[in-house]
């Protein structure tokens, strides 16, 4: 007798204590959103992804290179949630949404020791595509310039072929690097390199050149002075859920948009 008026109050409080501990472990959930694409855009995503991590301790934001056009392709593929790309979208890529972050200059990069201040379209055209290939023609030194370029399918290398190249090839002798900071590290260490590379990586390694009396910032750049700018993209196969419209919400507020000024790059609220 004991025990059966005991039964049912026991059966009750285990019951709760079930339900209590399967509530607390739904709201530790952690919710995974992948990224992967353009190592151009990769670094500030990441950025963003920290500060959005404080915030939202139950989300992990898992970003990956790969480059543009690997990261496009694996949205097509849905094999992550949101790609990456520094490059407009080709024909075949556009049934793909696609959410403009924020805008980029692409800036040519010499080393600090270098003296060349200011080039025009026409002579980086001739440098990469290997009509130029001594600094004495520019007015320096005479020494082989060593160009230095982004690989095929990267994003920023296309939109520098559209951009500037119009039309050329670049050289096939030209050093070939697998992401914008390995081009950084390249020109930094070697005074007679040139290179390419987004606007928001440019630190004091390396200077910037002028290109056709412009320097490149994000005063020029809103003003429409400097003209060699691209999106920075993230792309999805269909809606997002609510899950990764979260973050992109976030990419793209107030908050969001200053993480990616003060790394140089052009927001929505300059």
């Amino acid at each position: 007798m004991f025990l059966r008026k005991w039964a049912i109050p026991l059966l009750i409080v285990l019951l709760l204590a079930s339900c209590s501990g399967k509530t607390h472990d739904r709201s530790r959930e952690k919710h995974t959103i992948t990224i992967a694409g353009s190592t151009s855009v990769m670094p500030f995503t990441e950025k963003l992804a920290e500060h959005f991590m404080v915030d939202h301790k139950n989300f992990v934001i898992d970003v990956q290179g790969g480059g543009s056009t690997a990261g496009i392709q694996a949205t097509i593929n849905n094999t992550v949630d949101i790609g990456m790309s520094s490059r407009e979208l080709k024909e075949n890529e556009k049934m793909l949404n696609t959410i403009t972050i924020c805008h980029d200059g692409i800036v040519v990069i010499v080393h600090p020791d270098n003296p060349i201040g200011m080039l025009n379209l026409a002579q980086i055209r001739q440098i990469f595509s290997g009509q130029i290939t001594n600094w004495r023609d520019l007015g320096w030194i005479n020494r082989k310039i060593d160009a230095v370029s982004r690989e095929e399918g990267s994003g920023t290398r296309s939109a520098f072929e559209d951009l500037i190249m119009k039309g050329k090839e670049i050289d096939d002798g030209t050093m070939v690097q697998d992401s914008n900071g390995s081009v950084k590290e390249v020109v930094a260490t070697d005074p007679y390199a040139i290179g390419y590379v987004s606007m928001g990586l440019v630190d004091k390694k390396v200077r910037p050149v002028s290109i056709d009396n412009v320097s490149p910032s994000i005063r020029t750049i809103k003003s429409g002075r400097y003209k060699i700018v691209r999106p920075f993209l993230y792309v999805t196969n269909g809606e997002l859920d609510n899950k990764a419209k979260q973050f992109v919400d976030y990419v793209l507020s107030k908050e969001g948009q200053n993480i990616l000024r003060n790394e140089g790059l052009v927001g929505f609220y300059d």
